[in-house]
């Protein structure tokens, strides 16, 4: 029987279906408590809540797409669906931030109170404990696979704990402060600004390429030595990531009286190595080097 291993985009689509089923709970809830105590604030993070499960539907679908094989359009495969994906839930992030803003400006205009009771607390307790399982899941899946859209979905959930707890901080003192609610609202608006700002730019960032880290680079350069121990001198290394399909391209010095054949040989057994240690796909370009 074959063994069922949680890659990229079976966590992804785990990660997904939980996150829908938990935020439609939530959402209920929240939506109820914040009708009967009249609370913008909870109203705002009930829609916040249910705006995670629209990023959930966007995890799944990215996770769908990047299981696609390669195919002549998409020679490296379709694994920077992932990407895009998380740049799509942090521009959701941006729009409902926007729009809690708007919200509690007008509830500090209009200096409009709220009042908590018994069924606030309880519900924003059950939010805090339900988001933030979610969010470690998520960001557990996230280092497991160095999935960014994992991360961010975390985040999505992560913020909404945080907003949660806020509110419920608020909840204390609101009964002396009539600007509390307005004010609260205000704050998870900028919470989760924040939040799809790093995911918006982290998201771009390596759609339109970043650097190779520098352990990763020392590591590629000690793996290069151990199959020919010379002065080769590794550079002009790219990496290029296409969700779980890494392409890494860097050009080598060898002797310029050396044949072809054997400078051939050299490059294939490091770039063998290089896929068996780290997966990726190497290729590499040899220079003539005038002294051994």
């Amino acid at each position: 029987m074959k063994k069922f291993e949680l890659n990229k985009s079976n966590w992804a689509e785990t990660e997904g279906w939980l996150s829908i089923a938990g935020n439609i709970v939530l959402f209920i809830l929240k939506y109820w408590a914040g009708l009967v105590t009249g609370s913008i604030a909870i109203i705002a993070d009930a829609w916040h809540t249910l705006s995670d499960s629209l990023s959930s539907v966007i995890v799944l679908i990215g996770a769908k797409i990047s299981k696609k094989p390669a195919d002549e359009d998409h020679p490296f495969g379709h694994g920077r669906a992932d990407l895009i994906s998380a740049f799509i839930i942090g521009i959701l992030l941006l729009l409902v931030a926007f729009d809690f803003v708007i919200e509690s400006y007008h509830t500090l205009r209009d200096g409009e109170s709220s009042q908590f009771g018994t069924i606030a607390i309880v519900v924003m307790i059950i939010s805090i404990v339900v988001k933030e399982a979610l969010a470690q899941f998520a960001f557990y899946g996230a280092r497991k696979t160095n999935s960014k859209v994992l991360k961010a979905d975390g985040w999505h959930h992560r913020s909404d704990a945080i907003s949660s707890f806020v509110i419920l901080a608020g909840i204390f003192v609101g009964k002396y402060f009539w600007w509390v609610d307005g004010a609260l609202g205000m704050i998870v608006a900028f919470m989760i600004g924040y939040a799809a700002y790093e995911i918006i730019r982290d998201s771009i960032h390596s759609i339109l390429g970043e650097s190779p880290d520098q352990k990763l680079l020392d590591d590629l350069k000690k793996t290069c030595e151990e199959i020919y121990p010379h002065a080769i001198n590794p550079h002009h290394f790219h990496v290029h990531s296409y969700g779980d399909h890494t392409e890494v391209t860097f050009h080598i010095k060898l002797p310029h009286d050396m044949s072809i054949k054997t400078g051939h040989d050299i490059s294939t057994e490091i770039e063998k190595e290089i896929k068996r240690k780290y997966g990726f796909a190497a290729t590499i370009h040899v220079e003539p080097r005038d002294h051994v």
